[in-house]
């Protein structure tokens, strides 16, 4: 069996950032931890895979991305855009799936730095690792505030929750209601719900659902919040939210829209292809990905990048609303 950087990690006790720190003799490391990495390395046999082309100063041509489900719709048409774009400037990716798990994530960013990657964009949903300091490779953050160094690229989450409230007011709507995740309020869905309760001058339930419940207890607890405040209008802060609630209600009796309007949010081609019944607040997924790439280029070739790149949203009109 072929050893691993991590193995080496592992049996002198050090991080794998540590051992590619002794492997490209980089940064201030004691005497004492370089000898034992170079003693794991030699017990374990392993040959450094990247150590020619890091004494050459070639660059690895590799962008890391960090997403906390590369199942979600959304995550995989953004994901999609993303390699396209870094293929067509002549980078390759490695795609880590976070599953919104904190240890996982810290354990992707050891093995991007270890490998040396060019960049990161990241989407965390892991709010307060310091780790995003400690990254020497340039990093581009989506609709997450990682550190106070790392660009944000987002859509306008805040307009979003606005339009979405103006539509359904706008159709009729007199008793609305949000079903939202249980996130942070610094988080996209958090913006969403202010932006909506803003609107309505906070005068909409907002019901929270967590996003790690199995299918079935997501539609028990849909069923229930419809059955308790019987609204005339649902703002869900995901299509796939939207999608279940759309279900949910028709199995209740309710007729869409004429009983219950509903609207989404994120417009993925997906739903424009095979279910342009939703309504919904459409991100743009192209642009977002594009512009996710220009900020990490710019980042990589030290020139100057803003702090905040907020990208418009637009209403995809189906007839769910």
């Amino acid at each position: 069996m072929v050893a691993k950087l991590t193995d080496v990690a592992k049996l002198a006790g050090v991080s794998p950032t540590t051992v590619s720190r002794v492997i490209n003799n980089k940064g201030y490391l004691s005497e004492k931890t370089i000898q034992k990495v170079r003693a794991a390395m030699r017990e374990l046999g392993y040959k450094p895979n990247n150590l020619a082309r890091s004494l050459q100063g070639k660059s690895a041509q590799l962008v890391g991305l960090i997403f906390p489900n590369i199942s979600n719709i959304f995550y995989a048409e953004l994901i999609e855009h993303l390699e396209i774009e870094l293929f067509k400037r002549g980078y390759k990716t490695i795609i880590c799936n976070s599953e919104s798990d904190p240890k996982k994530e810290r354990e992707y960013l050891e093995m991007l730095e270890a490998n040396q990657v060019d960049g990161i964009i990241s989407s965390s949903h892991n709010l307060g690792i310091d780790d995003y300091e400690k990254v020497e490779a340039p990093i581009v953050a989506f609709d997450r505030n990682l550190a106070p160094n790392v660009p944000i690229v987002a859509s306008d989450n805040f307009e979003g929750g606005i339009l979405a409230a103006k539509t359904l007011q706008k159709n009729g709507c007199q008793k609305i209601i949000m079903i939202s995740g249980n996130d942070n309020s610094d988080s996209p869905t958090g913006l969403r719900q202010l932006g909506f309760s803003y609107h309505l001058k906070k005068q909409a339930e907002v019901i929270r659902i967590p996003r790690d419940l199995s299918t079935i207890r997501r539609e028990m607890q849909l069923k229930s919040a419809l059955t308790k405040y019987q609204p005339d209008g649902v703002f869900a802060s995901d299509d796939l939210t939207a999608m279940v609630l759309i279900k949910v209600a028709e199995q209740l009796g309710l007729s869409i829209p004429q009983d219950l309007k509903i609207i989404g949010y994120d417009g993925t081609q997906f739903i424009q292809d095979y279910y342009p019944r939703l309504t919904t607040i459409k991100q743009p997924i192209k642009e977002i990905a594009e512009l996710c790439v220009e900020v990490l280029l710019k980042k990589m070739a030290k020139e100057k990048t803003a702090k905040d790149y907020v990208l418009p949203i637009t209403l995809h009109a189906g007839s769910s609303s």
